[in-house]
């Protein structure tokens, strides 16, 4: 890796300077102190530093360095001593582009309100600050050039924002494979795959996706072989960039051009993912070449990136596809939401399976992460009826191991799980991460636990390597079916049917979100959260006092309560000013009940915008 370009060495150097800049107050010694590295280190060239090739291993030593950087001249990487400045480059809070663990914004104009700020620059900036924290974390030694695979669904930026991504890797001297349309969950498995005819195992890899947003906005994921980045990943990634986006110079994005053309490679790799879902079919079901021969089984990918399914993974196990709809990538998304939680799309597969008198229909979101299933009565398969099934199969496989779910599952459900599959249901909160290192931690502790799943759809198996792949979800399915058709059941996709017999499910479910005015004086300035947890802890004590409702005795998010025959939860949003409010109950009378409780309780939270709450009591 001595070739490795200075650029990379320029980024995580300027990028630690940066934030360690912050926890210090006097400039003098903030100037002071990273000088002594900087003239150490670096050759000087008519007045200004010149980044030439350094080892990844003096770049960790750099990285460790405690001086901070304030000094933002001009930093230049294997060019010409004389560097100008990105002319008319915009100003970007890159700190708002973070989503959780994942990165979104606005990557296409014309929607009013919602200016770009996922620019072309942007994204090399974000990918140039992985490739830094890649050669951290995986301490590049200089034996090899790194890797980074791209891949992306079908939003109509993704072929730009992917030309971005790949300069931004190849200028930091890491080499570029790029996949072309392909699922979330295919990224990940490229960072563990043993192929070098694929050039595989790579050592990271980035996901071009905004899920199931509009088709104006774009974003990133990440993933090593230990899954994907967590929140503080993400966030140290976004203050790299936000460094290296505010030194690029005109020969910085020149210099990644001329790489980006020598470096990347272009490889199938959804051959080797379909592949490896064949196969566990075929497995399951006695190494039988086509064990779906018979079923009949819509697919609907709603124009995103899951197309795939029906050819490559059903049609060779035997399944006929006919009926299918919406395979063909379209980043408008014409027909339908690709979202498995929207009723829209939910209808539209339901309608599929009727039409076509099919066994079985399935549906994706954009990426392919998150799933739902439809059986041939168009009974569906998704948020608690989904995890009822998914847990009753791994139930099957792993008695009495622990269901790890988010906080608004059913209370039905919990019953079900623990009564009549015999397993243990861990109500955590919400957001798939969460739900995942959740169990991960479970399993670290001594607590067994093989299925995480949030009622969005999103739902990882340890056997899969705790990866969310709404496929994978549809194999373990898939499997089920097989296995029952070799052992002579029979009877299409009632067997899936079955297994949820005896769950509970309210009549009557509402989500509501209350949205926090952060500009009204109550705030005083202070922050959406702090004034969310203010109301949540009034509620709570308000509930205290009334004997009709009880707060459950194991919470890990908001406030979750039962009463007149059903539930409630009011919970802080992970990221945005909202408190989102679930009711479920038995009638709407019921429900009306549990909201006329709340409204009591939070009515005098002027900043608190009830007005969704207000109507849903009224009008009920």
């Amino acid at each position: 890796m001595s070739a490795m370009s200075g650029k990379v060495v320029h980024n995580v150097f300027v990028s630690q300077c940066y934030l360690q800049n912050r926890q210090f107050v006097g400039t003098q010694y903030r100037r002071d102190s990273c000088a002594p590295y900087v003239r150490n280190l670096l050759p000087f060239q008519g007045g200004k530093l010149a980044w030439t090739g350094i080892s990844s291993m003096q770049l960790r030593t750099l990285s460790k360095h405690q001086g901070p950087f304030v000094n933002r001249g001009t930093v230049h990487c294997n060019v010409a001593p004389t560097t100008s400045a990105v002319p008319s480059i915009d100003k970007v809070d890159f700190l708002k582009l973070q989503n959780g663990s994942d990165i979104r914004g606005v990557a296409v104009a014309g929607v009013e309100g919602e200016p770009v700020n996922l620019t072309e620059q942007v994204a090399e900036a974000i990918a140039a600050a992985f490739a830094g924290w890649l050669v951290e974390k995986k301490k590049a030694d200089g034996s090899r050039r790194l890797r980074v695979s791209i891949g992306h669904d079908s939003r109509i930026s993704a072929q730009r924002l992917q030309d971005a991504i790949s300069r931004g890797i190849a200028g930091a001297g890491l080499d570029v494979v790029q996949y072309g349309l392909a699922s979330t969950p295919a990224m990940f498995n490229s960072t563990l795959t043993e192929d070098h005819g694929f050039l595989c195992p790579v050592d990271g890899s980035i996901m071009i996706t905004a899920s199931h947003l509009p088709y104006n906005r774009n974003g990133f994921k990440f993933f090593t072989n230990a899954g994907g980045l967590g929140k503080a990943d993400i966030k140290d990634i976004l203050e790299r960039a936000a460094v290296i986006y505010n030194n690029f110079t005109v020969e910085d994005l020149t210099n990644s051009k001329e790489k980006a053309s020598t470096s990347i490679r272009r490889v199938d790799y959804m051959t080797i993912y379909t592949s490896d879902l064949v196969n566990a079919v075929r497995k399951a079901a006695g190494n039988i070449e086509k064990p779906l021969e018979g079923f009949h089984i819509v697919v609907d990918a709603g124009n995103g990136a899951g197309g795939f399914f029906a050819a490559k993974v059903l049609e060779p196990l035997g399944a006929v596809t006919t009926g299918s709809q919406f395979l063909e990538p379209d980043g408008l998304f014409p027909n339908h939401i690709p979202n498995p939680e929207d009723k829209t799309a939910m209808k539209a597969i339901t309608q599929a399976v009727l039409d076509n008198k099919a066994d079985l229909g399935i549906i994706f979101d954009t990426d392919v992460d998150r799933s739902a299933a439809v059986d041939s009565t168009g009974r569906e398969f998704n948020r608690n009826r989904l995890i009822a099934l998914m847990s009753a199969i791994v139930l099957e496989e792993h008695p009495g191991t622990t269901i790890v779910t988010d906080s608004v599952t059913s209370d039905g459900l919990t019953t079900f799980i623990e009564k009549k599959l015999g397993g243990k249901h861990r109500r955590f909160k919400r957001g798939y991460k969460n739900v995942i290192d959740e169990a991960i931690r479970l399993n670290s502790i001594g607590e067994e636990s093989h299925l995480a799943i949030e009622t969005s759809g999103h739902g990882a198996l340890k056997e899969n390597n705790w990866l969310d792949d709404g496929a994978y979800l549809m194999v373990k399915i898939l499997n089920k079916l097989a296995s029952a058709r070799a052992s002579g059941m029979g009877g299409g996709s009632t067997v899936l049917t079955d297994l949820v017999q005896g769950l509970q499910e309210a009549a009557f479910a509402v989500e509501l979100r209350l949205k926090i005015n952060q500009d009204h004086p109550d705030l005083k300035g202070g922050s959406f959260r702090n004034y969310g947890e203010a109301v949540l802890k009034h509620l709570e004590n308000s509930i205290e006092s009334d004997p009709k409702l009880q707060k459950a005795s194991v919470n890990y998010e908001g406030v979750r309560v039962s009463g007149f025959g059903g539930w409630f939860l009011l919970r802080l949003s992970l990221h945005d000013p909202v408190l989102p409010l679930n009711i479920e109950a038995s009638s709407n009378e019921d429900a009306v009940k549990l909201g006329l409780a709340v409204l009591a309780a939070i009515n005098d939270f002027s900043a608190l915008d009830k007005s969704a709450l207000d109507k849903f009591v009224q009008v009920s």
